[in-house]
């Protein structure tokens, strides 16, 4: 059976990675003296948000997706030891693509390296999310992961007011002394926001069926290309910060090298 694409969610994973690219773009500008703007603040700081935001909703609602078209191509509501390895293996890839970004930041920019990226997070995310994906909304558990993923967001505003003498802990939200990185996604609050998408996954799309109107326009032009980048938003995420630097590079906007 030849799985059925929904063009609107590739569309929205479009338009948040072409965000945070175009956040990414702004943040190189003003990390190198290019542009004197505080990035952190105001329209900059609501486009990042945003764009990670979108994303890691689109994260939790395409679990909701995989998960059901795996039930359907095996007609049976059983998990399996061998569907959990499946999303382990999803998950752990992209944690290690967030490794390889650690690895060489921490080569080219030692006192702010990524150490918890939005990879790392998606990875861990991935793992953890199976285990509510069978809070469906067939026994109103679903409510379930809205609440809990509610939850981890004020948890983690919660505890982000504080600072603490350890740094084991910042995966999960507990920022230590002096901590400084260009990527921070911790566990607390932003794996709410994958629990949030996969509240609206269930309730959007469930048993992988669409369930309200939307005119069908996948086959205009623009729809088309911004669904071709949501389809390959991973591999343009990982890549796009060294293009970034290669092009400002060429242009002689930075000196980088």
């Amino acid at each position: 059976m030849k799985n059925i694409r929904f063009w609107e969610i590739d569309f929205l994973r479009g338009i948040a990675i072409l965000l945070m690219i175009f956040y990414h773009f702004l943040f190189d500008l003003s990390y190198f003296g290019v542009l004197d703007i505080n990035i952190n603040s105001g329209i900059y700081w609501f486009i990042g948000r945003s764009s990670a935001v979108l994303f890691l909703l689109l994260v939790g609602i395409s679990l909701t997706l995989s998960y059901s078209n795996t039930l359907l191509k095996r007609k049976t509501k059983e998990n399996s030891l061998g569907e959990y390895k499946k999303y382990v293996f999803r998950g752990l890839k992209i944690f290690s693509m967030g490794l390889i970004i650690s690895f060489i930041t921490w080569i080219l920019f030692p006192n702010n390296f990524i150490i918890f990226g939005i990879l790392h997070l998606i990875g861990i995310s991935i793992i953890i999310a199976f285990l509510f994906l069978k809070l469906n909304s067939k026994n109103n558990f679903n409510n379930l992961n809205l609440v809990i993923g509610s939850a981890v967001i004020l948890i983690g505003i919660f505890l982000n007011n504080f600072v603490f003498n350890f740094d084991w802990l910042l995966w999960l939200g507990l920022i230590p002394n002096y901590f400084t990185t260009f990527d921070y996604f911790p566990i607390f609050p932003w794996f709410g926001f994958v629990l949030i998408g996969l509240f609206l996954g269930n309730k959007l799309y469930p048993k992988y069926i669409r369930c309200f109107n939307l005119i069908d326009i996948s086959d205009n032009y623009i729809i088309k290309k911004m669904g071709y980048i949501g389809k390959h938003s991973l591999i343009i995420y990982f890549l796009h910060q060294p293009i970034l630097f290669v092009l400002l590079q060429l242009f002689g906007i930075i000196n980088f090298i």
